[in-house]
């Protein structure tokens, strides 16, 4: 592994590969925050991907892709005379600091379980000068539904507002699936989306209950799913068929037997 000095020589080293893009670079000098914002939320999805397969110089790739991002819009900041990658720098470890009291603040040293400290999370920042005004706040609107599900659910739970026995979520989600069961016979769309959403957020939390990533699982379903059915389709279009000319009794045969391999 690398030494500080070497850390921040590397770091050094991305603001100035920066400047000469923005200074020397056509494309580099016409991009503006929101041109680079699409850029931005690929970048950060290529590193959920290479994470979930746990690939380190992948890993490794992409942060430096996201680093370069970051290093991208401070720059823009700073030429609109806004802020500079040290204001963000700063700001974020203020942040940190602030947040985490039993480290660096008046109860340094004071031993605290991780329980403990995520228990008060949302307490703690709460307190902080300039921040979120409300728990819910923080949470971005554009944030994927079941992402921002879960971080709404986790910030609850911050301030205790949570199940006591993990148990006592199922209740809730059959109580929301009999609902939605009653909303699809009334016949009316609005309502129907509204339960179904009430149904996803209640099974959201179930899984947070029980120690699951729902974002990862539904990944992993996704994944099998396909797996699956290009087992189906390749096993169709090599007895010469198509698969809108089969009947879904045939259809269920080939995927039955895809899952009986493993896939």
């Amino acid at each position: 592994m690398h030494t500080k000095e070497e850390k921040l020589a590397a770091f050094s080293r991305l603001l100035d590969t920066m400047d000469a893009l923005r200074e020397k670079c056509p494309w580099n000098a016409e991009q503006t925050m929101e041109s680079i914002r699409p850029m931005t939320e690929e970048e950060v999805y290529e590193l959920s991907d290479a994470i979930i397969k746990d690939d380190a110089p992948s890993i490794a790739k992409e942060l430096g892709d996201l680093l370069y991002h970051i290093a991208f819009y401070c720059r823009i900041g700073e030429e609109q005379g806004r802020f500079d990658i040290a204001d963000a720098l700063v700001k974020v470890c203020d942040k940190m600091e602030f947040r985490h009291p039993h480290v660096f603040g008046k109860d340094a040293g004071k031993r605290l379980s991780a329980k403990e400290i995520a228990d008060t999370w949302e307490l703690v920042k709460a307190k902080e000068k300039g921040g979120n005004k409300t728990v819910m706040s923080g949470i971005p609107d554009a944030m994927p539904a079941i992402l921002k599900a879960l971080s709404m659910q986790e910030k609850a739970r911050g301030c205790g507002f949570d199940w006591e026995k993990r148990e006592d979520v199922w209740a809730k989600v059959e109580e929301e699936l009999g609902e939605v069961r009653e909303a699809c016979g009334e016949k009316d769309a609005a309502h129907e989306e509204e339960e179904f959403g009430d149904l996803l957020f209640a099974v959201i939390n179930a899984a947070r209950l029980y120690g699951v990533d729902p974002e990862k699982a539904l990944g992993e379903a996704c994944s099998k799913f396909r797996r699956r059915f290009t087992y189906l389709e390749e096993n169709t279009i090599r007895k010469g068929r198509k698969l809108s000319d089969m009947s879904l009794a045939e259809m269920d045969a080939i995927w039955d037997e895809g899952k009986a391999r493993g896939l």
